[in-house]
């Protein structure tokens, strides 16, 4: 039976160009759990989705977000994330605080930093909403 698209698990991909580093970032920063590494990909469990590090020589990073998590409480996993030292990035003008952390007009809550091959990721606390909508 064919099933829709829409009833498939997604799964996410980011780029390497630093395989060894990459692989300490994601299992060991970040805590993802490596279900294998090959030649072609790194390949992580994301609670739930896979995750795949495609190894690339000479890879370039792009200047946008490429992998984003949504974080219950954002200022706590900035804090744990720094500790094991991560740096989060800081952009002129945007108005975000001592952490990194942007307030977005909606009320979400939304910080940036990178990966050993300079993949932009996030981390995002959307704003509650009432009760009953």
């Amino acid at each position: 039976m064919l099933s829709t698209i829409a009833s498939c698990q997604l799964i996410a991909f980011a780029f390497t160009g630093r395989p060894a580093e990459a692989r300490e970032f994601y299992k060991n920063t970040l805590g993802l759990k490596l279900i294998e590494d090959n030649p072609f990909a790194l390949v992580f469990d994301a609670n739930g989705i896979m995750l795949r590090v495609t190894k690339i020589k000479g890879f370039t990073p792009d200047h946008f977000t490429v992998l984003g998590w949504k974080v219950p409480h954002i200022a706590a996993v900035v804090d744990e994330l720094t500790r094991k030292g991560v740096i989060f990035e800081h952009y002129e003008g945007f108005g975000q605080d001592d952490l990194g952390i942007w307030a977005s007009p909606d009320g979400s809550q939304i910080a940036w930093f990178k990966d050993p091959d300079g993949n932009l990721l996030s981390l995002t606390q959307f704003k509650s909403k009432p009760q009953g909508n």
